[in-house]
């Protein structure tokens, strides 16, 4: 017999401003509790010390949340030099401190020319990578350091925005799986003086920003007024940035039952999102398709 799940079966994308301090599981339950949804998951994990953008994702959501994950991501991060700790941030105990010698805008603008465009990267042992099923962040607590493979990460801008004495800011915009910590502690060694991650905030992930938060206070008082689902947004939002293929009710028929379709005008080629025109010509999302060599649209993941 079919377990029955507890909670509401409700669907949608909820772009929480995760405090500082909480684990990114932490603010799924939160939310899981205050909405009392059936199904909710994160769409890529932000350290305790991060702020920020942290789409969960509701019900059918969940189906696009692997497309937020691989998804571009911004940052602001703040970086004490002269003091090294051994998780790259400042949750972390401090491992070596150096003194500051000679460190100018200039040789920071300098050191920061490595770390742009495709760059390889060690994950941190603090990371939640698994290695044989365990978060490494576990082993490392455990003082146990494994192999790591280095990894092939997008840079595609990270600017110094402000230097004042034995602190950076640096805003970047980066391709998934980039390490920010990493970045500092390797900034730190190119500069002579080490350094770590003080603060840490999320300004976007994919097409979600900071225009989009939701703070954990606002949806209390939400809660509180029988007002929570209307923060939540369509499912559709996770891929909104995605050209659109618009199906007639007879091509969207053979489309869910799996047959790509011929679509007159669809783009011809890459990822789209797909909606089926309904009888009052309003648009209903039904999920996303990739076109094929020969130009037809093929389903890829659909609404139940």
């Amino acid at each position: 017999m079919a377990r029955r799940r507890r909670g509401r079966d409700i669907s949608g994308v909820l772009v929480v401003d995760k405090p500082k301090g909480i684990s990114s599981n932490d603010a799924v339950q939160r939310a899981k509790r205050l909405f009392n949804a059936q199904k909710v998951g994160h769409t890529g994990a932000l350290d305790p010390l991060a702020t920020g953008v942290l789409p969960l994702c509701f019900g059918e959501a969940t189906k696009f949340s692997q497309y937020l994950l691989s998804s571009d991501k911004k940052y602001w991060a703040r970086l004490k030099l002269g003091i090294a700790t051994d998780s790259g941030d400042a949750d972390g105990e401090v491992i070596a401190t150096r003194p500051l010698e000679n460190i100018s805008e200039a040789r920071i603008e300098e050191g920061l020319r490595f770390f742009r465009g495709e760059i390889d990267q060690v994950p941190s042992m603090f990371s939640a990578i698994k290695h044989q099923g365990q978060p490494l962040y576990k082993l490392a607590r455990q003082g146990i350091t494994v192999e790591r493979e280095s990894r092939r990460v997008t840079v595609f801008s990270n600017e110094l925005v402000a230097f004042n004495g034995d602190e950076l800011e640096l805003e970047i915009h980066c391709s998934k799986g980039t390490y920010i910590r990493t970045i500092a502690e390797e900034l730190g060694e190119v500069l002579g003086c080490g350094a770590h991650v003080t603060a840490l905030r999320r300004r976007a992930a994919g097409p979600y920003n900071e225009s989009d938060l939701v703070s954990f206070d606002e949806l209390e008082a939400a809660g509180a007024k029988g007002t929570l689902d209307s923060y939540l947004q369509p499912v559709s939002s996770a891929v909104r940035e995605w050209p659109e293929v618009k199906l007639t009710d007879n091509t969207a028929y053979y489309l869910k039952q799996g047959q790509p379709v011929i679509v007159p005008q669809a783009p011809t080629s890459g990822w789209v999102r797909l909606a089926e025109i309904l009888a009052d010509d309003t648009l209903r999302f039904i999920g996303v398709g990739e076109i094929l060599d020969d130009g037809r649209v093929a389903p890829r993941r659909l609404l139940s």
